[in-house]
């Protein structure tokens, strides 16, 4: 069975990030599933973006001057969804205004907007009836912990509205991650839902989040997350070692343990414009980790590259 492509916000390689036109793209492309990443306003909706921030992405400075925090960041949940639906969005930047991924396209304007949880589950019903290949829905309840302190329970935020469109079964087409492994405990043992969840394995000097990501890499680790969820979501640069005599990249063993455990791995994230020490270019690096690595599906920027790929691969 081949790994599944999943669009990592969308196909946006192409087009600014968490828009529905990059969701529509990655669709078009052969994407089997569409990645949300969700936060909540200040009403207590939800909308997919990839931060808690709105000021990398979007046009809020200037539209909403004067509402920042004092640390200079502008944050969704001090504002209503009828305010945020009016931001344009662009190509990420970061602090200094620069583009993360300079050789993308500078796009961005009213072509451009954030928008709700349930307008993309609209858009997912939408692409489903047009007849075209099926897909699922891969969201990202982001850093709960710092939203149970702003006074919302955004978890369940999630799962009522994933309950409206009808995502409660196991067999759904739709993957519910989290870096936060109490919280995915919580989601499965306490809040009783039974979608297929994944552990999504960071570096543990990324944020000051309480989950010991080192130790959910090895035997003990894996086997105590497949208590709780069904697969886990690794960096990929925790795929491999790479050897510093000759630079060449070995299996680290991450994902044989993990299919001992019966978990499946989508590792992230898959950029022919952002490759990881070792790789050359994002054939090879597909190549090792499919090939070689049997992983099972994986976060891409480039949903096309990833199907071209895998259309070659099997002939």
């Amino acid at each position: 069975m081949r790994p599944v492509i999943i669009a990592h916000r969308g196909a946006c390689g192409h087009l600014p990030e968490h828009t529905l036109p990059a969701k529509a793209l990655a669709y078009a492309m052969g994407a089997d599933y569409l990645e949300q990443d969700l936060v909540a306003t200040r009403d207590d909706e939800l909308i997919v973006t990839h931060d808690i921030h709105l000021d990398r992405v979007t046009d809020v400075a200037r539209r909403f001057p004067g509402r920042a925090r004092p640390d200079g960041r502008y944050y969704a949940r001090d504002f209503d969804l009828e305010e945020i639906l009016t931001l344009a969005v662009h190509e990420r930047v970061d602090g200094r205004g620069q583009q993360v991924f300079p050789q993308r396209q500078a796009l961005g304007g009213r072509d451009f907007r954030v928008h709700s949880f349930a307008r993309e589950l609209e858009l997912v019903d939408e692409l489903r009836s047009s007849g075209g290949h099926e897909v699922g829905i891969y969201p990202e309840i982001k850093e709960p912990g710092w939203h149970r302190a702003e006074g919302v329970d955004l978890t369940r935020l999630v799962l009522d509205t994933l309950g409206q469109f009808g995502y409660v079964g196991h067999a759904d087409p739709v993957y519910l991650q989290c870096f936060d492994e109490a919280e995915l405990r919580r989601i499965r043992h306490e809040l009783g839902c039974r979608l297929k969840l994944v552990q999504l394995i960071g570096e543990d000097d990324w944020s000051p989040l309480p989950t010991n990501f080192r130790g959910l890499r090895n035997k003990r680790g894996l086997e105590k997350l497949a208590r709780t969820v069904d697969g886990i979501g690794p960096w990929v640069n925790q795929l491999y070692r790479l050897r510093k005599r000759d630079g060449r990249v070995s299996d680290s063993g991450l994902v044989a343990r993990a299919h001992d455990q019966g978990l499946t791995v989508h590792p992230y994230t898959f950029r022919s414009d952002a490759l990881p020490a070792g790789f050359d270019d994002i054939g090879e690096l597909m190549r090792f980790s499919i090939e070689e690595l049997a992983i099972d599906g994986l976060f891409t920027d480039f949903p096309d590259v990833a199907a071209q790929f895998l259309r070659q691969r099997t002939g």
